[in-house]
Parts: structure tokens; sequence; C-alpha cells
């Protein structure tokens, strides 16, 4: 009989032949050996899987090798390298960059070709040189800017004209002087606007005027749009407004050649809009202009609101489709003309000659609309086509999308991190990946028998006209989709509406706008593009109208703001989507819902502060945004509602029953406090404002001159609106205060109430010290050295230059520094 210790017969039958039933093993012996066995069977299996997808990621990785993608990487790295230097904490000294490029090159050249090693180093060495480009497009513009806000009589040379919707007209001018007072450290160019302008004012003119100056202004809310960064790349160093009209006047100083060709250029423009509006007229006529000459200042807002909520606002970028058409239609025409003489034909390079003249129009029209950075790569990218045909070799779609990005980051690098830069290739690569996809399943599959000529005639009509309207909706759903993370991320806004506008007007744009704005441009010389303008107008109408329509119709377009974290995850997964051609753009799936979830989980901002320190506002839960001023600025509320994905702008009320005499009182600051509602308006009396968040913070606004003590204990936040002032609150629970000091020198600031019942604060600035050469300016403002505002009668008191800074022992102004 077995016994229960010793396995029966059947059992032993069934374990391995050779070793179970050994005399001398235990039955414990045997089972070891065989989970050991099965063990190391399964070891050689798993192995053997690994090498097998090792085998597959190399035969990819080898077969995208061979496609290129190694050089389609290069402007990603190389832009990477321009976005890490303009995201920089401190400005990193040009040595350092230099050394960084010099030796990646020198262990370039030494490492084995082929190697991990070598490609590491490699992508190191495109990124510094990524990172050099910024440092020496900083270094090459050197912009002048102004540090304090003043007024003074300001002579220059015009660069351009542009006439806004509203009836004012916004110079750019090269300053030639300024006396009353004279400024030591004045910007070579600002952009001011004037009520009117002598009307032969014109590019390339004298003009004087007394005029206001402003330094230009830090991002609305933190990661905005930096408008002293975009001045700094320009060349602006101050802006404002003429406190009178300017008149035209002789400068002794001749300009040079190329201010010359400048002004040429910009008369030739101004010429071109007047033409077209005078024709045309009205928004329609401003449009046209904009889409011909490139300038966009005449378009009524609620035109460019209603193209924006529609996702239409893309046809007023020089882009793709305007570049195309502009060659496309003069490469055509030509060959048509051609086609009409066979002889000529059949024995001269025909085609040749007609891509010769394309690039010639295309290169006008660059010129002419003014050769923004969309408008840019869309001519690279036509460029290398037409240069490809005259070379008789073929031009590969992407390699010409990767070409026009080196080309566009290695000139202005600072448009990195720009929007016109990321929608334009972030659209373009998208479309040129999709073609490509479905043009090689098209040819795995096999292409389908065409039309039967037995069919009726109306079939291959309407197929072809289904084809045209699929292919602008697969377009505009490719590339809306592809420009979304960016037109959220900068403007926190989404076209819920905008296949169907693209679906309705895009027809309307490609066959009747462009084609005629065309023919309108080879006519106007001439004098004969009356009834071409004419059609283009007509057909603008239509877009307005179908803009205008969907519009009013449309849910919603505010989106809320996203973090930076989500912008780099979404953007490196739409890279692999459209680099890649084999099964790696898988990879781009777990990024993609990794980026999603980073959206689903953001935190809105609470509050909000203004870098002037005059304007707060604040999220209710129901939506709406809580202001202190009864009339805040549109512009930044406006920014704001789009971040918090915010509702109506609710305005302060009045407190009932406090007096001036004790507003500030501590009993009354107590009394005040308790009396707020959670998610109210702001609650004013005597230049200070209270409001309680949902959480229960309170928050406190000041005027000037304001006693701060009585609120340290019962606010979580102050904002003064003084610079002149410290805090007396202490760090052990008292409130957090920003002064316009604070204010001055930070910028903008945005803050989180994270908690229950006693809330934290979480504080963002928008701009960190020590400053980027683009910031540098704001440290010499009155505010950010804790003075009082300018007073013409202190400084002629004081026997001084109005406009210097005054030096401190903390703080000298450099000699080049402006004011």
């Amino acid at each position: 009989m077995a016994t229960v210790d010793e396995p029966d017969a059947d059992e032993r039958g069934m374990l391995p032949t050779g070793r179970a039933g050994v005399p001398g093993r235990s039955a414990d012996a045997d089972r070891d050996d065989v989970f050991g066995r099965h063990a190391r069977a399964a070891r050689p299996v798993r192995a053997s899987a690994m090498r097998q997808w090792a085998m597959r990621v190399a035969k990819a990785v080898e077969v995208e090798r061979d496609r290129g993608a190694g050089f389609l990487f290069l402007p990603v790295l190389l832009a990477l390298g321009a976005a890490v230097y303009w995201s920089l904490p401190v400005e990193p000294a040009f040595w350092t960059i230099l050394g960084v490029t010099v030796v990646s090159v020198i262990l370039f050249a030494a490492t084995q070709d082929g190697s991990m090693t070598r490609l590491v180093v490699a992508v190191v060495l495109v990124l510094a040189l990524g990172v050099l480009a910024g440092k020496i497009e900083t270094w090459r513009a050197g912009t002048p800017m102004l540090g304090s806000e003043i007024s003074t009589m300001l002579t220059g040379r015009v660069a351009a004209i542009e006439r806004q919707a509203s009836g004012r007209v916004r110079l750019t001018i090269d300053v030639a002087g300024t006396v009353r007072p004279t400024l030591r450290h004045a910007p070579a160019r600002v952009r001011l606007s004037a009520r009117a302008i002598p009307a032969d004012l014109a590019p390339g003119d004298g003009v004087a005027g007394y005029a206001r100056l402003f330094p230009p202004s830090g991002p609305a809310r933190p990661h905005g749009y930096d408008f002293a960064f975009e001045s700094y790349m320009a060349g602006i160093g101050a802006t404002g407004f003429f406190l009178s009209n300017p008149e035209k006047t002789a400068l002794a100083e001749q300009p040079d050649w190329r201010a010359r060709l400048s002004a040429r250029v910009g008369r030739m423009r101004e010429a071109i809009s007047a033409r077209i509006m005078e024709r045309i007229g009205g928004a329609e006529g401003a449009i046209a202009a904009a889409l011909i000459a490139g300038t966009r200042a005449g378009i009524p807002e609620e035109v460019n609101e209603d193209l924006r909520k529609t996702g239409l606002a893309h046809v007023l970028s020089i882009s793709g489709l305007h570049m195309a058409l502009v060659a496309g239609t003069v490469m055509l025409t030509l060959r048509f003309l051609f086609a009409l003489a066979p002889g000529f034909a059949s024995r001269r390079p025909v085609k040749k000659y007609a891509a010769v003249a394309a690039l010639l129009a295309a290169s006008y029209y660059l010129v002419v609309c003014g050769a923004a950075v969309a408008a840019q790569r869309s001519y690279i990218m036509i460029a290398v086509m037409l240069v490809a045909l005259l070379f008789d070799r073929a031009a590969v779609t992407m390699r010409n999308l990767a070409i026009a990005a080196l080309i566009v980051v290695a000139i202005a690098p600072h448009e990195v991190v720009g929007p016109s830069f990321q929608m334009s290739f972030a659209a373009t690569a998208a479309l040129i990946a999709a073609y490509g996809a479905w043009s090689e399943r098209r040819l795995r599959l096999g292409r389908r028998s065409a039309w039967r000529r037995d069919r009726p005639v109306l079939q291959p009509v309407l197929g072809k006209g289904l084809a045209y309207a699929g292919g602008i909706a697969a377009t505009s759903l490719i590339a809306g989709t592809a420009t979304a993370l960016y037109g959220v991320w900068h403007f926190h806004r989404a076209s819920p509406l905008g296949l169907v506008a693209n679906l309705l007007a895009m027809p309307v744009v490609s066959l009747v706008v462009m084609p005629f704005a065309v023919l309108a441009g080879v006519l106007m010389p001439f004098g004969l593009d009356g009834w071409a303008l004419d059609l283009m107008g007509w057909g603008i109408g239509i877009m307005m109208a179908i803009a205008r329509w969907l519009a009013e119709r449309t849910p919603f377009d505010a989106v809320g703001a996203i973090p930076p974290s989500a912008v780099l995850v979404l953007t490196l997964a739409l890279v692999l989507a459209t680099v890649l051609t084999t099964w790696l753009r898988a990879l781009a799936l777990p990024l993609a819902a990794l980026g999603i979830a980073l959206v689903a989980t953001r935190d809105l901002p609470d509050l909000f502060v203004a870098e002037d320190g005059r304007l707060i506002a604040l999220r209710l839960q129901n939506g709406d945004l809580a202001v202190n001023r009864p009339r805040p600025s549109e512009f930044v509320t406006g920014i704001w509602k789009g971040a918090a994905m915010a509702g109506a702008v609710v305005k302060p009320v009045a407190e009932a029953g406090v007096t001036a005499a004790n507003a500030h009182d501590r009993a009354e600051v107590a009394l005040r406090v308790t009396r707020l509602r959670p998610d109210a308006p702001f609650a004013c009396a005597a230049d200070s404002c209270l409001a309680r968040h949902a959480s229960g913070a309170v928050v406190a606004f000041l005027g000037e001159g304001v006693p701060i003590a009585g609120y340290c204990a019962r606010a979580m936040l102050v904002v003064v609106d003084d610079a002149t002032v410290r805090s007396p609150c202490t760090d052990d629970g008292d409130a957090l205060v920003l002064t316009k000091r604070d204010l001055a020198r930070g910028g903008s600031a945005e803050l989180h109430f994270v908690g229950g019942a006693a809330p934290a604060i979480v504080l963002r600035r928008a701009i960190a010290e020590p400053f980027r050469p683009w910031h540098a300016h704001r440290r010499f403002s009155r505010e950010a050295r804790g003075l009082a505002p300018y007073k013409r009668e202190q400084a002629a008191r004081g026997g001084r230059d109005a406009s210097a800074p005054p030096e401190t022992d903390r703080e000298k102004a450099p000699a080049r520094q402006p004011q």
C-alpha cells in the first residue's frame, strides 16, 4: 500500500523519466527538480521572445534610417535646443555654450560610426547648436529697451505704416533724436499710434511729434505671450502714442541701402493696400489687403473674433495654401500657354521655364506679404520643390519640410516658441504624414478600378465632388487636430465648429478668393485688376457670412490653460506619429494618452494679478471671473477668461455703511471680512476691495497710501497698488503681500488655493530674476526701484535729466541700458 508520503505508480509515471524515484531522493527533491526543469525550459522561450522583439525593433529602426528619419529629426532636435535656451531661468555664458559645442564636435569625430555613443553625441551636438543659435540671435538683436514710461518730443524715420480698423494709424519709427527731455538711453525703434497722420506721409519719410512712450510689457499671465520678448527680437524698444498728431519733417541723416530698400517695399505695400481698399472697401477690403499685402491691422476686431471662433483665422496667415496657389497658378497658366505652341514646347524644357517663373512669383509674393514665419516656411518648401524640378530631381515632401524648418530655426530661432512656427509646422507635418500613410495603404491594397465609360456622366462628376469635399474635411480635421494643442497653449481656446466652417468656406477660398487674388496681382500694374478684385471681395463676403453665422452658434471656445508638461508630451507624440513610418509610430499612442491625462488632471488658476498691480481677478465656482475694477482692461481680462475657462466678468460692488475715515481700522477690517460671502463679487470701499474664495481664502486689494497692517492676519493675499511701501506682515500665518514693486520686477502672477479649511497658496510668477536680456529693462522702472510715480516738477527741482534712472548703492544703471 502506498503511503501518503510516496507517489503511487500513476504519479511516478507522470514524473520525468531518469530522475524520479531514484533511491535516496525525497519527494520534495523530485518536485523541486520538476519545477526547476520547467523554469529552465521557460527561460529560453522568454529569451527567444525577447530576441525576436529586439530583432523586430532593430529591423524597424533600420527601415526608418533607410527612409531618412535621422535627417527628419535634425530640425526637431535643433528646435528643441533653441526652446531650451529660451526657457532657461538664467542667461547662459557664450563660452559655456561654445565649449559644449566644440567638445561635442570632437567627440563626434572620435567615436565609431554607427555606435550608440556616436548617436548620443550627435544628439547633444545638435541640441547645443540650437542653444548656440538662440544665444547668437539674442546677441545680434541687442535691442535697447525703454525702462520707464515718459513723454518726450520724438523725431525719426517711418519704417512702416499700419492703418487700423478704429481709424487710428500705427507707425513703426526709427528714432533719430529726442528732446524735452533728451533721453540718454533712447530706444532705436518704437511703435506709436496716432489719431491722424499727414496724407502724403510714406515709409522712409521723417516724422516728428510729442509722444508718450512705454516700455514693452511682459506676459499677462505666466507662460503667456511675452510682448517684451517679441519686441526685443523685432527691435522694438518702446510702444506708445502721439499726444498730438505727428508732422512730416526733413531729416539731415540719409538712410542706408537697407533702409531705402525697406522703404521702397513699404511704399509698394501701402500702394497695394490703398488700391484694394479703394476698390473693395470695408472688412472685405481689409481681408483682401491682408491676403495680398500682408497688412492685417485694418480688419475689424469683430471679424477677427468670428474667424477665431470658427477656426478660419488661418486664412489670414500667409501660409502654404496661399504660396502654393500663387506658384501653382503661375506655373499652370504658363504650361497652358506653352501647350498652345506645340512645336516650341516639344523642343524646349517649358516645364523648367514655368518653374522659374513660379519661383519668381513666389519670391515676389514673399516680399510683398511681409515674410512672416508661415510664409517663409511655405516659400522654402515651394522653392525646394521648384529647384528640384530644374535639376530633374524628385523632391521628398517631408524632407522639404525638414529643410524649411532647419532654415527657419537657423535664421530666427526665437520663432520656435511662437504660435506661428508651431502651428504651421505641426499642421504641415500632420498633413504630409497622413497623406503618406493613405498613399501607402492604397498601394498595399491595390488601386480600385476606374470609372467605366458606360456609367452615367454625372457619376464621375459626383464622385469627384465628393472626393474634393472629403479631402477638405480630412485636411481640416487633420490640421485642426495637430494645431489644437498649440492653439490651446497660446490662446486657451478651441474651435468646436472648425470642421464645418472649413468644409463650407475653404472651397470658396480655394476656387474664388485666392485665384482672383493672384490674377489681381498680375493685372494691377496695368490697371486692369478691378473686376478680379470685385470677385475676390465677393468670395471674402461669403466667407465672412459663413464665419459670422457659425460664430453665433458656437457653444464655447475658451478651454482653459494647460500645463507645460502636457504640451511637451503631446508634442513628442506628434513628432513620433508624423516622422516615423513603420510600426514604431505606435509609440506615440501611450505618449498621447499621458498628455491627455495631464490635461484632464490640470488645476485651473484661481486668481490672477496684472503686472501693473491695479487689476486682479478671482475665479468663481459658477465659472465667472470677479474683478476689482469697474472698468477692467478687456484685453487682459480676455486672456484671463480663456485661461480660467471663465464665462462673464463680474464687476465689483460698493460696500454700504463704510466710511473712508475708518475703512482701514483693524476693527472695521475684521467686520468687513466677516461680512464677506464666499464666491461673491469684490466688495470695494475707500480704495480697497475684498473678496472671499470658495475655499475660504480672503483676497484684499489696497490702493496707494492704504495701511496694510490691518489685513495681515485676516487676508490670505494682499495686493498693494503702491511701489513705495514694504510689507509689515510676518511669514508666520500672515498674508502674502504683493506690492507694485514686486509685480514690476516679477511681472504678472497666477495663484492657486490648495487645500480645504486652511488653504495654502501656490504662487507662479511670469518673470524670474536674474533677468534675461529681453527683461533686463524692467529693473530700471521707477516702480521696480520702489519710487513714486514720476512728476516733472520733482525732476526740475532735482536739476537732473528726467529720463535717466537714479543710481543707488544697490543697483547701478549700465551706460548702455535704457532708463
